[in-house]
Order: structure tokens, then sequence, then C-alpha cells
């Protein structure tokens, strides 16, 4: 009886090993932060990169128009590139494309912020929220922090880009920011 006990504890306590593969809860921690880093990077990377390029060979029209036909296309492919169980979007309260709608979790987070900042508090590099036993969503703010987004992010002067962006977004919430604004944040969920 005694040596059925035995296997019964040690067939448990591989099947608990099994389906956490994490040592401890500070491992689990550490591996889906540097997950949400390593997404957001990537994607704060070729955004930014193919932005620039734009920027450089059509000005801000041509990065609004960017924008408009592969920004979303360009965040889903790195997500995909992430691996299974990691997706990846850019959400804001006031956004420019629908689909960057914040859900009403990620809208508390980013109220948060919001407040936080217009106090004055320096918002950290990420925050990190367990949302069930297999999920967590991590989240990086953004800020408007370079003088070119503004261009499409400020207070629109120019009629062409202004025409531009009410064509490819007729209810465009995301303007009339300025340096130094929370533009929204990097949401990486991420699925055990």
């Amino acid at each position: 009886m005694q040596y059925f006990r035995h296997i019964a504890l040690i067939s448990m306590a591989s099947a608990l090993l099994l389906a956490n593969p994490y040592e401890s809860k500070e491992e689990e921690i550490a591996s889906v932060i540097a997950t949400g880093q390593k997404a957001s990077s990537a994607l704060l990377g070729e955004l930014g990169g193919h932005l620039k390029s734009e920027l450089e060979k059509g000005g801000p029209l041509g990065a609004a128009k960017f924008c408009s036909q592969s920004a979303f296309e360009l965040t889903q492919s790195i997500a995909a590139k992430q691996g299974k169980g990691v997706d990846i979007k850019r959400v804001s309260l006031k956004n420019r494309n629908i689909a960057n709608a914040a859900l009403k979790d990620e809208a508390v987070v980013l109220e948060s912020l919001e407040k936080l900042h217009a106090q004055g508090v320096m918002l950290p590099e990420y925050l990190l929220k367990q949302v069930d036993a297999d999920t967590y969503k991590f989240y990086k703010p953004m800020l408007i922090n370079k003088e070119v987004c503004l261009k499409c992010h400020g207070t629109l002067t120019d009629p062409a880009l202004k025409a531009e962006i009410h064509s490819s977004y007729p209810h465009d919430k995301a303007t009339g920011y300025k340096m130094g604004d929370l533009r929204g944040t990097i949401v990486v969920t991420i699925k055990k």
C-alpha cells in the first residue's frame, strides 16, 4: 500500500512539474517579462524603421500612407514571429485605427497611466498584469518623444496630410498631442 502511495505522489508531482515548465513563480514572471520586452522592442524597431524610411522618401504624407496601408499588418507579422501564445498590438484611448481601440481592461490601465502622467509621475518602463492562471498582459507605454511624431499626431496644419488622414481614418481621435504626452501602449498578451 505504501508503495502505491509513493507512486501516486510521484505521478502527481510529475504532472504538476510538466504543467508548469518554470521552477518558480519568479522564473515564470521573469520569462513573461523577457517575452514582453522582446516583442515590444521588435514592434517598435520594425515600425520605427519603416516610418523613418517613409518620412525620408515621402515626408509626413508618405508616413501617413504607410501607416494606413501597412502598420496593422506589420504588427500582425511581428506577432506571428513571436511564437505560439504571444500576441501583440498597439492600443490607445485616442486611437486612429479602430483596430487599435483599447479593450475595457486595457482602457483601465491606460486611464491609470494618464492620471499618473498628468500628475508628473515618471511612467514605468512596463507594467505586467496577470489576467488569469495562464495569461499575462505586458504593457509598454508609448510617449510622444520625437517632434516628427507631432506632424501626424499634433495639430494638423498640412491640408494634404489632414485630408489623407481623414480619408483613411474618418473616426480619427489621435491628434492634438504635445511632446511628452502618452500616446498609448503596446500590449503583449502572453499565454503559458
